[in-house]
């Protein structure tokens, strides 16, 4: 594989040294960085993100990347609220919706799971609605690891779908726009093989 120029967007609101360590471990030299030019220049890009959606945009907004990220042109991968991120809006915010990157079409909402307890952490299984792109090699039914309560509907973008007390979206697609609602990083070798499909995309 050509050596490929990998970047994860510093949003301010990330464990960005798990996805680092997660993708160095493939072989692969990671940059870290918020310059607009050095993540424009990037082969793919990572957009990770941890905690609240009207968080993580502050910080995006502050670090002025929001036109950077919408208008990149090579493969993104969105992760956990990074993927959270790329829909129209989040209702995470209890006063008010949170506006998103507007990437892909959809709403972030807190899930509706029963006696089930939320946040929906540890480990389930996938369903992946196309082998071809981020899921090749990755059977239905392998286990990722989840730590969320705040859930995409299914939607003609869904990639890929998972099931805890409703049906939700575990990834996006949109052009060349990806997003994961799991922790590849923490999902073990199909976590793994996940990162390596993306980056060989």
């Amino acid at each position: 594989m050509a050596m490929q120029n990998i970047v994860i967007v510093n949003t301010g609101c990330a464990n960005i040294s798990s996805v680092k360590f997660a993708v160095e471990r493939l072989g692969v030299k990671v940059t870290v960085s918020d310059n607009t030019e050095i993540i424009q220049g990037a082969d793919k890009v990572f957009l990770p993100g941890v905690g609240s959606a009207n968080a993580a945009m502050a910080s995006i907004e502050h670090k002025h990347l929001v036109t950077c990220i919408q208008g990149l042109t090579q493969p993104v991968l969105g992760i956990c609220l990074g993927m959270q991120l790329m829909v129209e809006k989040s209702a995470e915010s209890l006063q008010d919706f949170t506006p998103c990157l507007n990437l892909i079409p959809g709403e972030v909402k807190r899930m509706q799971v029963g006696e089930l307890r939320l946040p929906h952490m540890g480990w389930n299984t996938v369903t992946p609605l196309d082998s071809l792109s981020l899921f090749k090699g990755i059977p239905n039914g392998t286990y990722f690891y989840f730590v969320h309560s705040f859930a995409v509907a299914i939607s003609q973008y869904t990639l890929a779908s998972c099931q805890y007390g409703m049906a939700f979206s575990a990834a996006l697609h949109k052009d060349n726009f990806y997003g994961v609602q799991f922790h590849p990083e923490r999902s073990s070798d199909a976590g793994a093989q996940l990162l390596q499909n993306f980056i060989e995309l």
